[in-house]
């Protein structure tokens, strides 16, 4: 079924009785031209636009939950493309003009909202440092403005502008970040798919890899029996280090909880996105009314979608520090996603020393944003087996060249501040 308000009026009509299911239930097949392990928003976009952009329509998304179970449906749901290294400029950039689009695209509201993000900045040091990130976005035609406190009194008059510890100086606003409905993105994603052909198989666990007597991955054993591929992709988030060890291969990434949090709902307040500049706190309200916030990682190694006590609290001290309003709220739940955390900051995509298999990890903070252009880089790849122009930087072998984008991934190593 087509959605527009045609479909909505006669769906109203007749009492809401013809709707269709939005995407199938197959069981899955002894063979495809490739699987896509990970049903997250990475999996079912590199799935899409297999089948939209490249023709391959026999592809198989395995989930070893449901859609939409893992980070997917566990992040603060920023989208953004103000980062200053060549690498993440161009691709980050493609990503936000795919967002732009694809509502559209897609034929599914995604609820994407560019209400703008603002960087605050508390000292000389970090106004330079803004300001140099703004003019290469600039040079990159990526829209950037950097803001004195008088503009950003105008834009949010709720700060708390007379912190001596922490005064707010100004800000980098992107007018074109802003938001968008996570779980509407993994929905919207997995309709398309299905509707080009892909099949979906949810609760369907990973438990191997199938090779042959060469090494090449042929296949791989699953919950629901072994089914064979030409190509195997893994875009597994958190969970990529435990995947990649059933292939006996280790990776640059470690695993780290990031907890995200939301309040009670109250009227429309925040504009857009703001991020603190003073500590890691991040902070938009959601069209439901709550304030949807974040900040650091718990800081030790785990694979458990929870976080603890000490986070909660630094994370609402940072909000307190920059908006003391904030403690008037109550907080009604929070969650933890595993993030993989890549050791320059930046992601992996590229084919594996193991023949036949393919890795879309690292993401550290930049998951969400990235789904789009995540999924298209990553589906050329498949498809021509060689790089997409905007990911070629993203190589499994940087680390070993001495290659790294150190784009600031806040992980738990010295090396990512």
């Amino acid at each position: 079924m087509k959605y527009s308000i045609f479909s909505l009026a006669k769906a109203a009509l007749s009492g809401h009785q013809g709707w269709t299911r939005a995407w199938r239930d197959p069981a899955p097949k002894s063979h495809y031209d490739v699987i896509i392990i990970g049903g997250g928003g990475h999996g079912l976009a590199t799935a899409y636009f297999l089948a939209n952009e490249y023709g391959i329509r026999n592809v198989a998304v395995l989930e070893k939950g449901w859609i939409g179970s893992g980070n997917a449906g566990r992040n603060t749901t920023i989208i953004r493309s103000n980062y200053g290294l060549p690498g993440n400029t161009g691709f980050y950039e493609l990503s936000m003009k795919l967002w732009e689009r694809m509502e559209q695209d897609l034929n599914y509201n995604a609820m994407v909202s560019q209400r703008g993000i603002i960087n605050l900045y508390h000292s000389d040091a970090q106004r330079d440092a803004f300001a140099r990130r703004g003019n290469t976005m600039r040079i990159n035609g990526i829209d950037a403005e950097l803001l004195d406190a008088v503009q950003i009194r105008k834009e949010l008059p709720f700060l708390n502008y007379d912190s001596p510890r922490f005064p707010i100086m100004g800000g980098l606003m992107q007018r074109r970040g802003g938001t968008a409905r996570h779980d509407a993105v993994v929905w919207g994603y997995a309709r398309a798919a299905d509707q080009r052909g892909v099949d979906i198989i949810q609760n369907c666990e990973v438990t191997g890899f199938v090779r042959d007597q060469n090494g090449k991955v042929t296949g791989v054993e699953t919950s629901r029996g072994k089914i064979s591929a030409g190509k195997v992709g893994m875009a597994v988030a958190g969970n990529t280090s435990r995947v990649a060890a059933m292939a006996d291969m280790k990776l640059p990434i470690e695993s780290h909880v990031l907890q995200a949090f939301v309040t009670e709902a109250i009227k429309p307040l925040i504009p857009g996105v703001v991020t603190f500049g003073a500590g890691h706190f991040y902070i938009s309200q959601s069209d439901k009314g709550g304030l949807v916030f974040g900040g650091d990682l718990d800081g030790y190694n785990s694979y458990a979608q929870r976080g603890n006590m000490p986070v909660v609290e630094d994370v609402c001290e940072g909000g307190m520090a920059v908006m003391p309003m904030i403690g008037r709220v109550r907080m009604l739940r929070q969650w933890g996603g595993i993030m993989d955390m890549s050791m320059d900051g930046t992601p992996i995509i590229d084919k594996t020393p193991i023949d036949g298999l393919y890795l879309n990890a690292g993401w550290c903070y930049g998951g969400f944003k990235a789904t789009p252009a995540s999924g298209l880089v990553f589906a050329h790849l498949l498809a021509r087996d060689e790089p997409h122009p905007e990911a070629a930087r993203f190589r499994l072998d940087r680390f070993r060249r001495g290659a790294m984008i150190d784009e600031k991934g806040q992980g738990a190593q010295p090396n990512l501040h």
